[in-house]
């Protein structure tokens, strides 16, 4: 792997031996996985668990009479410049979807801010095909490229017309808008909302709107065939066969879905399969934890010297409060999983030591110091920067958002998705993803972060079959299929449960 020379930053000056915080763990997962290499038995994590996600009904899935339909007339128009990183900017994408219907407004394209954190200019029509997004949309929602000729001369600031983050609470209800925003509209002929991050809530929403953002996500954001075709060929190289054809290829592939005929290796041993792990260790993550990971005085300093240089707003609130110290802050499950516990994890769960596992992002802080746990016991592990050229890699690389899109299309057409932090953007959307076209082949593995670190405290006396039994009962609870709870995300759980007097 190449993580010492790609992530280095500079708070890591230079490489460092391996860190471990559960050596005595680390040990028992390497006899057992050695051992399992004479077994013929194989994880049961391969497949998706419960049945009952057969009596699941998509999010999108309506009846004409259900639609709410474009309005006769609009009531102006309705901009919105997203912030975020490739899937702040989905979502921001689909509530602007729901908010044009809930206001009987116009859509303009949405734009993308740039950011200074992620450093990319990409816009809508670099990332997703803008016709087939118009297009699908086209009854639900006006949708048009551009603001109109005379429009655009409007000081949109200065007639009051500007929304921002600030202006509307983060998960706001519908009557949010219609209260504050409506009246905007209907006086000025237009509105934009600068930022607009999760600032429309999941509930309470009507059903309509619900299904409506459902079928912006899942089925009208189609990504470019740039995107599409280089995609492709990391599934392939992934894969290192082709599979056979399934729904998320198809969504997510489109023309370029690999062939079943087209054979990369021997065509006698089938397709390669493998699990992707979205790994959240970033320097910013885990600085912003206030976490101990193990590393020593010199990881405090360079964690504190981190903090002070990116989030001076959180130093001034920590000035005013009372500090929770690391470890507790780990008994309540609020520290990033490091690789070694993420491999800990994978090996409790019974993944073999051959098992092939494809990265999502390589920017781990600490390098191969922090990465020889996962890599010691999985070395099979490979990310887009390994599997394509630098040619291939090329056309992506100062655009974070694309670089991105290649990850979400490697973990959402993975045998098995497993992450370490289901709170974040890209886990939520691609596991969404992955119950709305995986028909019961996709499953997802969620640790419960405050549960593990729970197992993982008992790492001096706890044995290798009670470890791998709590790993694995923690992991299944948190596959069990159940209704989305009120407030959680749609595009998380975009199925609701069809039984006899709920069709909700």
């Amino acid at each position: 792997m190449q993580y010492a020379k790609e992530d280095k930053t500079a708070y890591i000056k230079e490489e460092k031996p391996p860190v471990q915080m559960y050596g005595r763990l680390l040990n028992l997962a390497y006899a057992a996985l050695a051992e399992k290499e004479f077994k013929q038995e194989k994880s049961n994590f391969w497949e998706e668990p419960h049945q009952k996600a057969s009596l699941w009904k998509p999010c999108a899935d309506k009846k004409d009479s259900e639609r709410l339909g474009k309005p006769d007339k609009s009531n102006g128009y309705l901009m919105v410049s997203a912030n975020g990183g490739l899937n702040q900017q989905r979502v921001a994408i689909c509530n602007a979807v729901a908010l044009a219907s809930l206001l009987n407004a116009t859509l303009v394209l949405p734009r993308f801010l740039y950011s200074n954190v992620w450093k990319d200019p990409s816009q809508f029509g670099d990332i997703y095909q803008e016709e087939y997004f118009m297009k699908i949309m086209k009854d639900d929602v006006n949708i048009i490229k551009e603001l109109p000729s005379h429009m655009k001369s409007l000081d949109i600031e200065s007639i009051g017309s500007l929304i921002t983050d600030a202006d509307i609470v983060k998960e706001a209800k519908p009557s949010d808008y219609l209260e504050k925003v409506l009246p905007l509209l209907l006086r000025n002929g237009v509105v934009h909302f600068l930022g607009f991050g999760n600032r429309l809530g999941f509930d309470p929403v009507p059903s309509q709107l619900q299904r409506l953002r459902c079928k912006c996500n899942f089925h009208a954001l189609k990504f470019v065939p740039k995107i599409q075709q280089v995609g492709s060929l990391l599934i392939r190289r992934i894969r290192k066969y082709d599979a056979s054809q399934s729904m998320l290829d198809k969504q997510l592939l489109g023309e370029f879905m690999p062939s079943s005929a087209s054979k990369m290796n021997d065509p006698t041993r089938g397709p390669s399969r493998y699990l992707a792990l979205h790994l959240r260790f970033e320097v910013d993550m885990i600085a912003y934890s206030l976490c101990e990971f193990g590393g020593g005085e010199d990881e405090k300093r360079e964690l504190k010297a981190y903090r002070e240089s990116h989030f001076p707003l959180l130093i001034e609130r920590l000035k005013k409060s009372k500090p929770i110290s690391p470890s507790e802050l780990r008994k309540l499950g609020r520290c990033p999983l490091t690789p070694e516990e993420a491999a800990l994890v994978l090996a409790g769960l019974g993944f073999k030591r051959g098992t092939y596992i494809y990265l999502a992002g390589s920017h781990m802080y600490g390098g191969e110091s922090r990465m020889y746990p996962l890599t010691s016991l999985y070395p099979n592990l490979v990310t887009k920067e390994t599997l394509l050229t630098d040619s291939e890699l090329a056309p992506f690389r100062n655009f974070s958002s694309q670089m991105a899109a290649l990850d979400f299309i490697a973990c959402a057409t993975s045998d098995v998705f497993a992450m370490t932090d289901s709170g974040s953007q890209l886990s939520s959307l691609v596991s969404g993803f992955r119950t709305y076209y995986g028909g019961r082949r996709a499953p997802n593995l969620r640790p419960n972060k405050k549960r593990l670190a729970a197992i993982l405290s008992e790492n001096s006396t706890i044995g290798w079959n009670s470890f791998e039994d709590r790993v694995r009962k923690m992991i299944e609870e948190g596959q069990r299929v159940r209704a989305r709870s009120f407030g959680r995300s749609i595009y998380r759980q975009p199925s609701h449960f069809m039984m006899e007097g709920r069709n909700d």
